[in-house]
């Protein structure tokens, strides 16, 4: 049997090619167990720590024990304190708060007549899974542990920014982040690796540009790319879905040049460690997944335990979602969301200081 013989001859010079590919015999091994640990310990349906806004317009004792039950329910985080309502708006267009809670001025009167809601919980529509917090929280019976006893209107729940409660309203504003971190990683992270196997790398090296120079000049053809392809998101999610765009498209546009540029320096990067374009594309499955599954895009941000959300926060994706769903539905602006603006500012700066040292090395 020849054929055989010679079937198993090709397959055991693969295995001796894969035996001295360390990257690759690595990422065998460590794609699975790194994956599963990471995603059964942080994907967790049970959400807790939810961030939340009070605006208690009673200012009695029964409410302060209101508020103080609901801070014990452990479903909300740190709760702010709004003083006035465009206060308690602020706060959750900027994504502050996922949750805002108004009690009413009369809060005993409302619970002892029974046909007007004494508390009023209002939820971000632009986040998933936070529908059912609020109805979890208006099922429990938080105000007879306050000391009164409620109706069965005590509690009236408001979506915000999603009134019809739609789906692709929350899913197709994240979505364009998830299609970008897909596409701009797999384009950049075999950019250098590509140059080296067709032999261009030597040439760029006799040339005057720097580091620095053929790292930029790698990410302005995707960055085109990359607004492109929001313009065709953001374009088809408002014709075929519906998805308002309540926000400015300037901050948008912003938001979403960061976003790309943040995710071609982990391209890059990914680039310079690769030294095949079959590691460098098994390396961006690597980065894809936690980005799609740890961002907030599918499963509740809140829901991961704290140190999933710490490993969370390296991710772009995580942050360009708060930026994107902000603008998009809530109406926010850029400056609204410094916070996530700098995170995302902090990992282009350290990509791309990494992958220029790292390239620059090779190049020595």
């Amino acid at each position: 049997m020849m054929w055989l013989d010679r079937l198993l001859a090709v397959a055991a010079k693969e295995v001796r090619q894969l035996s001295r590919d360390r990257i690759t015999m690595g990422l065998i091994v460590g794609i699975p167990t790194i994956q599963l640990l990471l995603f059964g310990y942080a994907i967790n349906f049970d959400v807790r720590g939810v961030s939340a806004a009070v605006l208690d317009q009673s200012r009695t004792s029964l409410s302060r024990r209101l508020v103080g039950d609901l801070g014990a329910t452990q479903v909300l985080g740190q709760i702010r304190q709004a003083r006035t309502d465009r206060e308690l708006r602020e706060l959750m267009k900027g994504g502050e708060a996922n949750i805002a809670i108004i009690v009413a001025p009369d809060l005993e009167r409302r619970i002892a007549d029974g046909n007007r809601a004494a508390v009023q919980i209002v939820v971000d529509g632009s986040q998933p899974a936070l529908e059912n917090v609020a109805a979890g929280l208006a099922s429990m019976p938080l105000l007879r542990r306050a000391g009164a006893e409620p109706s069965a209107r005590a509690v009236e729940i408001q979506v915000a920014y999603n009134p019809e409660k739609r789906t692709a309203v929350q899913i197709v504003p994240a979505l364009c982040g998830v299609i970008l971190t897909m596409t701009m990683v797999i384009f950049t992270a075999s950019a250098i690796v590509r140059e080296r196997e067709r032999g261009n790398l030597e040439l760029l090296i006799t040339t005057p540009v720097s580091s620095a120079e053929l790292m930029a000049g790698k990410l302005l053809p995707y960055v085109a790319i990359g607004l492109i392809q929001t313009t065709l998101i953001i374009s088809l999610g408002y014709f075929l879905f519906g998805v308002p765009v309540e926000g400015r498209l300037l901050d948008l546009y912003l938001g979403a040049l960061l976003f790309i540029a943040a995710s071609l320096s982990l391209g890059l990067l990914i680039s310079t460690i690769a030294k095949t374009q079959f590691q460098a594309m098994q390396m961006s499955i690597v980065t894809m997944l936690p980005s799609i599954l740890m961002s907030g895009f599918m499963f509740p941000f809140e829901g991961m335990p704290k140190a999933a959300q710490w490993i969370a926060q390296v991710l772009p994706l995580t942050h360009f979602n708060e930026i994107i769903r902000g603008i998009v539905l809530r109406g926010a602006a850029l400056s609204d969301m410094r916070t996530e603006v700098a995170k995302l500012v902090t990992f282009l700066v350290v990509m791309l200081v990494v992958s220029t040292l790292r390239f620059r090395k090779r190049l020595d």
